[in-house]
């Protein structure tokens, strides 16, 4: 007998949501079918081993049906995966950083206390892959400073004034609107401030395991 009758009295999850609105249902269904289609598996033959009939499975892939314990338990069986798998996606944080403008999150860096003002619009908490975004701000009083060095890469966007950019041994005009993106584990930063005060948008991509910050204490 199929168990398309899911009203026994076993542990269900109708109704749960996540903190970003999506349903326990939905995202279990997900990682049914991702985890189903990685297998290289067919409805019918995965409906067939959990003892399902294919109009549940496709309930279920589909988050349109809440699957009892002993449902799931069929499933894991059949996917020969533990049970806690089918709920990793629903506990996973989604990070997501809000600024208004001029409120970035003031930054002491190296060459702060030459005219450089650093400002942190966002950053990344849960990734292995760290992202720092910064506003950057050279005043009248700021002095050259190419000699900045970390792990990762960088993309520089000019929003005004002009510089002379310097990256390893090669130096590049910057006016507004330009771009420069480079490996930044090789000496950097403004070598010729030409036109002041200036802005430019940086950011910075680096592995978070190997990142060495040059951030003042």
């Amino acid at each position: 007998m199929k168990k398309d009758e899911e009203a026994v009295a076993a542990p269900s999850f109708h109704g749960a949501r996540a903190a970003g609105g999506k349903s326990l249902e939905a995202a279990v269904g997900a990682q049914v079918r991702a985890l189903r289609k990685r297998n290289d598996i067919t409805v019918l033959d995965l409906a067939t081993q959990a003892g399902l009939s294919i109009s549940m499975l496709s309930k279920i892939e589909n988050g349109q049906t809440s699957p009892s314990l002993a449902t799931l338990q069929g499933l894991a069986a059949a996917l020969n995966v533990p049970i806690s798998t089918f709920f990793t996606k629903y506990d996973e944080k989604h990070d997501a950083t809000y600024v208004k403008s001029g409120k970035g999150l003031l930054i002491e860096r190296r060459g702060t206390r030459s005219g450089h003002r650093y400002q942190l619009l966002g950053h990344s908490v849960s990734s292995e892959v760290g992202v720092e975004p910064y506003l950057i701000t050279l005043t009248d009083e700021a002095d050259p400073y190419p000699v900045f060095q970390h792990e990762g890469v960088e993309f520089i966007y000019m929003l005004s004034g002009e510089v002379v950019y310097r990256h390893a041994d090669k130096s590049y005009v910057l006016k507004k609107g330009d771009s420069l993106f480079f490996d930044s584990s090789a000496p950097h930063g403004p070598e010729d401030l030409r036109k002041l005060p200036m802005q430019y948008l940086s950011i910075i991509v680096y592995p978070r395991e190997r990142r060495h910050s040059d951030v003042s204490p």
